[in-house]
């Protein structure tokens, strides 16, 4: 019997603190036949999708985005942490568990009128995500949907980004 993608992730309990249920990515990404399902899983779930350019943030949305960019022929633009990038760059500052983080992006990346899709591996509370959408948007991009390996229901990210089209691989009901 063929496994489903969400037998490839290893849940530790208790990680980082108690009480939490780490879902841990690397599992899928050390099985080719697991990076193999997660890639092929998230591309269809756009297949009926419009979009221009693929975009992703440091470092995960890096490891899924990319394929399936290159498997669609489509351009990969990266968001990364302050100062890892050597051009012009636009910058959102937002919220983290315990302060505050800043994602920035070439300016020059994303094209006016552009339809975005954006891949990471997680969404939880939607902070990072929503930093994401701002950055697309401040270049003049159009955010067509966010598609995530998995999604953490429990920590609401889905309401944060309410109005847009998020399309997760596997969803977990709690946090």
């Amino acid at each position: 019997m063929a496994k489903e993608l969400k037998d490839y992730v290893v849940t530790i309990p208790d990680f980082p603190e108690p009480g939490i249920m780490f879902r841990d990515v690397t599992s899928v990404l050390q099985d080719a036949d697991g990076l193999e399902l997660a890639i092929r899983t998230m591309q269809e779930m756009v297949k009926d999708l419009d979009f221009d350019v693929v975009v992703g943030a440091e470092s995960r949305g890096f490891i899924f985005g990319t394929p399936i960019a290159y498997n669609l022929h489509k351009p990969f633009v990266l968001i990364r942490k302050k100062g890892k990038l050597p051009r012009e760059t636009v910058s959102v500052e937002y919220e983290l568990e315990y302060g505050t983080g800043v994602l920035e992006m070439h300016k020059d990346a994303v094209k006016q009128g552009q339809k975005v899709l954006l891949v990471d591996d997680l969404i939880a509370t939607g902070g990072t995500t929503e930093a994401m959408i701002k950055l697309v948007e401040s270049c003049g991009g159009v955010v067509v949907g966010v598609l995530v390996l998995m999604e953490l229901k429990g920590l609401k990210g889905r309401e944060k980004i309410g109005k847009y089209r998020l399309d997760s691989a596997i969803a977990y009901e709690g946090k």
